[in-house]
């Protein structure tokens, strides 16, 4: 099955419906291999899977780099590159800040292009709001690399809706990069009604819930960085995996898993929605990729709702101190 596209947002590019994560493969979740990582890129673009989202803070650069290497004998007009910027690492891969400054702006596209092995990116976005810097400059910076042909398109990346507006009152927004799953849908609370009326599309990661909804059938699977967060803790994580349990009844009569449940429910939730899966194995990918083959019913989707009401997760998506940072849980 080859999937089918659609457009970010209504000035944005045409991507396949279903977008690879590419976080993983750069060590964020154990060792990834690298041959495996580069077969699993092109299996993706092979099925029709146009949108690579990588950060410049993934892996410090490797990510982006292993992404060049992939691309190298691809035709540039196959994939579609979405780069986050602005995470600060120090060598031992600790986050020691972030900068989205109008003159950091150039200086790590100008990375970015080197490592990718490319002349433009197809969106570029801060990965966090910078609690320094108005949105408006960030945004204008990037607009200037707009003009000047290093980028085709600018997104956002876990802000809220004021955020949104005064972005898009500078420079139109393609879209937003924001997790949203079954578990996890503060976006409904104004978010999402927001980004719909501004004509922005909508990248959907953590759309398996970094394990709750296991890959591989085993609810509640972490890695070792996400295993002492809050929704991976005690009682929060008995509660979180009885709410995963109560999907598999919907996911079996349309003889699908749960995570193949759960990819569908995101892309049933609106063609304006793109679901990022992150994958690291050719394996991974046909099951995400069989699941957009699915149609779900309002039937459907209702038995969802009564299964995993909206506000049902236990525990914070992230720790509190990464909270703390986000824009988007700040304010609707």
């Amino acid at each position: 099955m080859t999937i089918t596209t659609t457009t970010l947002g209504s000035t944005g590019p045409t991507v396949g419906a279903l977008g690879l994560g590419c976080m993983g493969m750069s060590g964020a979740y154990g060792r990834a291999d690298e041959d495996d990582s580069v077969r699993t890129i092109h299996a993706a673009l092979d099925a029709g899977v146009t949108l690579l989202d990588t950060g410049d803070f993934y892996g410090n650069g490797h990510n982006e780099m292993l992404l060049g290497r992939a691309l190298r004998d691809r035709r540039r007009d196959e994939y579609v590159l979405s780069v986050k910027f602005g995470g600060m690492r120090d060598p031992a891969g600790r986050f020691v800040g972030f900068d989205a400054r109008p003159a950091a702006v150039g200086n790590f596209l100008a990375y970015s292009l080197n490592r990718l092995g490319t002349d433009h990116v197809d969106i570029y976005r801060p990965g966090r709001l910078d609690p320094d810097v108005p949105i408006e400059d960030t945004v204008g910076a990037i607009a200037e690399q707009v003009e000047r042909g290093y980028v085709r398109h600018i997104g956002l990346s876990e802000v809220g809706s004021e955020t949104i507006r005064r972005a898009a009152a500078v420079h139109p927004i393609s879209d937003l990069q924001i997790e949203y799953s079954v578990l996890t849908r503060g976006i409904e609370n104004g978010i999402l009604d927001t980004c719909r009326e501004l004509g922005i599309g909508i990248t959907a990661y953590g759309v398996l819930s970094r394990g709750l909804i296991g890959a591989s059938g085993n609810g509640g699977t972490a890695d070792a960085t996400h295993a002492a967060w809050p929704r991976f803790q005690g009682e929060n994580l008995r509660r979180n995996l009885d709410l995963v349990a109560r999907l598999e009844p919907i996911a079996a009569r349309h003889g699908l898993t749960v995570p193949q449940l759960a990819i569908a429910w995101v892309a049933a939730q609106g063609s304006d929605i793109v679901p990022l899966v992150g994958m690291r194995t050719v394996a991974r990918l046909q099951p995400a990729v069989d699941a957009l083959a699915v149609t779900l019913t309002a039937d459907d989707l209702a038995d969802v709702d009564r299964a995993v009401p909206a506000d049902a997760v236990a525990g914070s998506r992230y720790p509190e101190a990464l909270m703390s940072s986000l824009d988007s849980e700040a304010s609707a």
